[in-house]
């Protein structure tokens, strides 16, 4: 299934096309498809021809994406394209990331029918995980709509490499979203990702905070790539500072993936001193995650310490706030929306 395109240009070459979706702003020759391998020149017009075309399309938690703070409890309907404007060497969904439409198998799920779907899975709402969501622009914003005016949700689970013309056409049917912020460092970018700079990322999440969408990072320390203590303190620092320190961190543990199979798995150590910076800084929640019954898998009041979300997996085990505030001490958490808990 394809559509016209949104944001592109004419080339500077005949019949040529540059897309201004994300920061690359690829030029496109006639019958080429951009980095990304989602939007393709025919005949001197931009096409998305991953539209409509699901990968993946499944009943989840929410806590998966992950979204410790976004409506706990809840499911949500997961769908994904293949393709990215990325190319991390440490992808763990590489097989989708580094494939076209046209080279792996793929179901079209036309936006109303994936409303449908997410209904009839019990789910309150969609999200656009796995692959990169930007790539699948077109598909996205047309079936957000129509999943607000169901009175669901949606969420992304992006690298946060678009351009800000697009996020504010997504803004009023964006809920929340989780950013992968992979580094903070320029180099790691263009090493490990293949793209110039880390600021557009940065961007996006500014934005994010500035426009009342519900912000989550992950940030996967792979060792002696990313785990430098003092880059993670300046990470922290700037979202602070930035950002909000209500903002949750999910420091993740690397394991050998794609291209990084000779790395070794996060030693659980630097993953904790991640947290214990994080806290320092004035981070007020920070998660350890891939390490299945960490106690920093739960929710925690910043002010006086109460349990106030026990997670077993992916499922709440236990919730303990009321009205969004610490029912010891009173202090309101950052939680968006209800919770959807014994759903």
């Amino acid at each position: 299934m394809e559509k016209l395109a949104k944001y592109w240009e004419e080339g500077p070459a005949e019949c040529a096309v540059k897309c201004l979706l994300c920061p690359r702003k690829c030029v496109i020759a006639p019958g080429d498809v951009g980095y990304c391998r989602g939007r393709k020149n025919r005949g001197g017009e931009l096409y998305a021809i991953n539209y409509g075309e699901a990968t993946s399309a499944n009943p989840d938690p929410i806590e998966k994406k992950p979204l410790y703070h976004f409506r706990p409890g809840s499911r949500v309907f997961s769908m994904s394209t293949a393709g990215c404007n990325f190319e991390c060497r440490h992808c763990q969904n590489w097989t989708l990331s580094q494939s076209s439409v046209d080279e792996i198998d793929t179901v079209q799920i036309a936006p109303q029918e994936a409303v449908e779907k997410a209904k009839r899975s019990n789910c309150q709402g969609i999200a656009y995980t796995y692959g990169e969501p930007v790539i699948w622009f077109e598909y996205a914003l047309d079936t957000a709509e129509l999943v607000h005016d169901e009175g669901l949700y949606n969420v992304f689970v992006t690298n946060g490499y678009m351009n800000l013309d697009a996020w504010r056409d997504l803004e009023p049917y964006l809920d929340g979203m989780n950013v992968d912020l992979k580094a903070f460092s320029d180099e790691f970018y263009q090493n490990v990702c293949g793209v110039p700079s880390v600021e557009p990322v940065l961007d996006t999440c500014k934005w994010a905070v500035d426009n009342g969408i519900h912000l989550e990072l992950t940030n996967l320390l792979i060792p002696e790539e990313n785990d430098d203590p003092e880059q993670i303190r300046e990470m922290c620092r700037w979202i602070v500072d930035e950002l909000d320190p209500r903002v949750p961190i999910h420091f993740s543990r690397f394991r050998p993936m794609y291209k990084m199979m000779d790395k070794s798995p996060t030693p659980i150590g630097t993953l904790e001193r991640a947290l214990e910076i994080a806290e320092d800084e004035g981070l007020e929640h920070v998660y350890v995650g891939n390490v299945p019954g960490h106690e920093a898998d739960n929710t925690y009041c910043p002010d006086c310490g109460e349990l106030l979300i026990a997670r077993s997996g992916f499922s709440v085990s236990e919730y303990n706030l009321d009205d969004g505030r610490c029912p010891s001490c009173d202090a309101e958490i950052n939680i968006a929306g209800e919770p959807s808990l014994g759903r």
